[in-house]
């Protein structure tokens, strides 16, 4: 009885303190179980919804939610629940894929405009102010409309207008950084360039840049979801939110359920991220 008590009772108080933490923390622990929640319904898709998202059954168009169809049916008659399930998916991977490029992309330059004299930082700033002049949404439909319409261009385009954010934010933290005691000392030393870069400024810098990139993930979503409305991004019949809120607009009077349910689904998603990244700001910030 006694080695029963002396195994439970560190798991009491591993589990005491992760309640308290989450208490203290509580943007973290709201964002991340949203966040969480839709990672899972991605993974488990073929799980939780035993019908095929592509499938269709023209004698059951537009249907109000069922035991069957939970969210209802839309005009071609496919499973709502199941395609926003595995829109889910997709809409994942629009934020892998875009903040991880445009991270790839403009963390470099930012902390080589850092770090660099004054004629490479100022020429990396003026085509990231160049990149800024437009908005970011306006940026995006140029350049699809140039490549063409498809969802690998709309991630492209995402990034592309995403890349200066990270560009500018890692360069003010280089800025910062390259004047403190031990990067001096590195410098003096004769360390590589190459070295101090990646070891005394991006080490010390990657806690704003994860902040920066949860907060850019609900961006990006609301962005491809956006340009898919639009026709731009994602196209039929690949189950993304965007796109399926822009066929259900048409049938906004016989069945809402075509663009609530994924309108829901942005929601949900975006509001999760936001307010992960602003929990992560708190908790990393070294002010606090």
């Amino acid at each position: 009885m006694a080695s029963i008590e002396t195994e439970i009772a560190p798991r009491r108080r591993a589990l005491s303190r992760a309640l308290r933490w989450m208490a203290v923390h509580r943007s973290i622990a709201l964002g991340g179980f949203l966040v969480g929640l839709i990672v899972l319904a991605a993974i488990l898709a073929p799980l939780i919804a035993s019908v095929d998202p592509y499938a269709q059954d023209l004698l059951a168009t537009m249907e109000p939610p069922s035991w069957a169809h939970p969210f209802g049916t839309d005009d071609n008659g496919r499973d709502i629940f199941a395609r926003v399930l595995y829109g889910a998916r997709i809409s994942l991977l629009e934020v892998v894929l875009s903040v991880g490029l445009a991270v790839i992309v403009g963390v470099p330059l930012g902390i080589m405009s850092g770090m660099s004299g004054r004629y490479v930082d100022q020429a990396v700033m003026w085509v990231m102010d160049i990149l800024f002049a437009f908005p970011g949404i306006v940026l995006a439909i140029l350049i699809v409309s140039v490549l063409g319409s498809s969802l690998i261009n709309l991630l492209i385009a995402i990034a592309i207008f995403s890349a200066p954010v990270y560009a500018r934010l890692s360069r003010n933290l280089t800025l910062g950084l390259k004047s403190m005691d031990y990067v001096e000392a590195a410098i003096s030393l004769g360390i590589s360039r190459r070295r101090i870069m990646t070891h005394y400024i991006l080490r010390n810098a990657i806690g704003p840049i994860i902040v920066q990139s949860t907060l850019t993930a609900g961006t990006v979503i609301l962005s491809a979801a956006s340009l898919s409305f639009l026709g731009l991004g994602a196209q039929p019949p690949l189950p993304e939110w965007g796109a399926m809120m822009s066929d259900g607009r048409n049938y906004l009077g016989l069945n809402i359920y075509m663009s609530l349910f994924p309108g829901l689904a942005i929601m949900i998603t975006v509001l999760g991220f936001n307010i992960l990244g602003d929990g992560l700001r708190d908790l990393l910030d070294p002010r606090k």
